[in-house]
């Protein structure tokens, strides 16, 4: 605080200094006429002066007609007679004398304002980690345990990642009970996951645990734009912990700062580089860093450099992964309790129908229930506000005033009740929750579909009926309209990159075998695919366009059979549609059930029916 008060006192010194310079150098203009001594005679002998002032050599004074003038007045003993006998009005003025602050100010103050800016930016290369303005010093901040209020109680649904952090807050604790059997503190621990999963999370909870200084700095904090600044805060950061030691330095979004070198093309990456350089030299260089612990987080660890991620820098890769229906559950459980919540609010129906959500989405659906339940004057958060919100998060915001025809609605509800059919006929695919043709999103229409359990691995079949699905509405068009649209341009493009995928990626195709086609290629620095590197011939490339064609093909066909034969069933989902705008799975089993003499639940019978039809006609 006091240097501030100094550098403030400083640059109010200068600013003062500047206006006064500027007030004496910088007057007003006057309308003053520059008179030489001989026209003033003139003047005089033709009676046309009224007043004149003198003050030292000079003279001035105003005319008959009312202009001002000046000259300079050499010494003229007779000048003073003169004008009594015109009758001009004489005054005179003592001459002012500049005082000697001013002068020596006017003289001195260039090399003074100089000398100043030189030492105020000595100072400032000392203070600053070597570098001017303080750009050199880390920006890292301490996090205070009692301000955060944050602990291991508030992260729910990542146990394992839990598990391994608090292992290093107990070594911090008491280091005697592991090392008594000569294991060492891990020098580094990299949280790595996909956005949202509560990687900065868990590191706020390590600082409302921990007893120890936790410094916090993001990735990005260490580069600036001046060349060595990164280094020159990487080993002020250093310097920092081993001051405090035992502590935590927490680094959020690494990748920003680590990731892999070499890909500069021709060095134009090389201030990062020195960055990173530095950071793998103060982690694990010669010098020991005994007590400062490295945390840092990422959601792409597959863009950063191997030097970085090796035993003795980060000795643990701690994988948060997106939580399953049972961490969802309890991660619900702990975000819910900041809200009034209504008792028919089920969190495990909840938890079972937000397959993929982070903690992050299902916080943000926690509040947009909040929201709901707020705008329709309720007390309390119910199931119903839950459900909408959910609706809302995975499927868009309705769009009830979005216009469209009734000729477009009705071939929206055709194109929905297609897919919402096929999802209901097919075996081994995920149940079908809703349907809709209310605006939502981007979208005229939307038909979801929730999976009962978490999926890591799935079969070639459920792959297969996924592309039949997503062809169900395409082909319900076709049949009824006898007519396509543009509506199922999205479903073709991933039902495509999805038969490309099982032939390309998979292995799943006969004709092709068990191989890989392709080599994704990617910039380090863009951190994405940009294009595929063919690594078979032209020959392979037909065939590979070929068997997608007829995997899509062959769907296309299946899906056609199958509407055909139930057609009556697919008009009444279409009506049912238009005039309830949204069915959920239950309705869509009652109509099936009413409709067909096909038991709904039965799928093997509904979907084998049609199958020696299509095998007949491919044969």
């Amino acid at each position: 605080m006091n240097t501030f008060y100094k550098n403030l006192s400083m640059w109010l010194v200068i600013g003062l200094t500047m206006v006064l310079l500027f007030n004496l150098f910088n007057k007003p203009q006057s309308l003053t006429e520059e008179w030489t001594y001989s026209d003033f005679l003139s003047s005089i002998e033709n009676g046309a002066i009224t007043s004149v002032i003198i003050q030292g050599d000079e003279i001035s004074g105003s005319t008959s007609e009312g202009k001002s003038f000046k000259a300079i007045m050499p010494r003229d003993d007779s000048l003073i007679p003169t004008l009594r006998k015109s009758g001009v009005n004489i005054r005179v003025k003592q001459q002012e004398e500049t005082p000697w602050y001013v002068t020596i100010m006017v003289s001195w103050f260039p090399m003074l304002l100089l000398v100043g800016v030189w030492i105020f930016f000595m100072r400032q290369m000392q203070s600053g980690g070597g570098k001017a303005m303080s750009f050199g010093k880390s920006r890292a901040r301490v996090m205070d345990k009692e301000k955060s209020k944050i602990t291991f109680a508030d992260v729910a649904g990542i146990e394992e990642a839990k598990e391994e952090l608090s292992e290093i807050i107990d070594f911090l604790r008491d280091p005697q009970k592991f090392t008594r059997l000569g294991g060492r503190i891990p020098k580094g621990v990299l949280l790595a996951g996909a956005p949202g999963t509560g990687k900065t999370l868990l590191a706020k909870a390590i600082a409302g645990e921990a007893d120890v200084p936790f410094f916090t700095i993001s990735g990005s904090d260490f580069v600036e734009m001046f060349v060595g600044v990164g280094a020159s805060r990487v080993r002020d950061l250093f310097i920092q912990g081993k001051k405090n030691a035992p502590c935590i330095i927490f680094i959020d979004e690494i990748d920003a700062v680590g990731r892999h070198r070499g890909a500069g093309l021709g060095g134009g990456h090389d201030e990062r580089e020195q960055t990173l350089n530095q950071l793998l030299v103060e982690m694990d260089g010669f010098e020991a860093n005994e007590g400062v612990i490295i945390i840092a987080a990422t959601n792409r660890p597959d863009v950063l450099d191997p030097a970085l991620l090796r035993p003795g820098r980060f000795d643990r890769q701690v994988v948060v992964p997106v939580p399953d229906v049972k961490g969802r559950e309890k991660i619900l459980d702990v975000h819910v309790k900041k809200v009034p919540l209504d008792g028919d609010a089920d969190l495990p129906t909840l938890a079972r129908g937000t397959p993929g959500f982070s903690g992050a989405d299902l916080e943000n659906m926690v509040n947009e229930a909040a929201l709901l339940a707020a705008r329709s004057g309720a007390d309390k958060v119910t199931m119903e506000s839950l459900e909408k919100a959910k609706d809302k998060v995975m499927m868009g915001a309705e769009r009830r005033s979005l216009m469209i025809t009734e000729s477009e609605k009705e071939i929206t509800a055709y194109h929905e009740a297609g897919h919402a059919l096929m999802a209901k006929l097919l075996p081994d695919t995920d149940p079908l929750h809703k349907v809709t043709i209310i605006p939502r999103g981007r979208a005229l229409g939307l038909t979801m579909q929730l999976p009962t359990d978490e999926k890591y691995t799935v079969s070639r079949s459920f792959l297969n009926n996924n592309i039949c699905i997503l062809m169900g509405g395409r082909v319900a068009e076709e049949i009824i309209f006898n007519e396509i649209t543009t509506g199922a341009s999205n479903d073709i493009e991933r039902a495509t990159a999805m038969a490309r995928k099982m032939v390309c990626e998979w292995g799943m195709s006969e004709a092709m075998g068990p191989l890989s086609y392709g080599k994704k290629e990617e910039q380090i620095f863009l951190g994405r695919e940009i294009n595929q590197h063919r690594d078979y011939s032209e020959a392979t490339a037909v065939r590979i366009d070929q068997e997608v064609q007829d995997m899509v093909t062959h769907a296309n066909d299946k899906v056609k059979k199958l509407l055909s034969e139930h057609i009556d069933l697919l008009r009444a989902l279409a009506l049912e549609l238009l005039e309830k705008e949204t069915l959920t799975s239950d309705d869509i089993k009652t109509i099936m059930a009413a409709h067909s003499a096909i038991d709904p639940d039965d799928k093997e019978k509904v979907a084998t029916a049609s199958e020696p039809l299509l095998n007949a006609e491919q044969e």
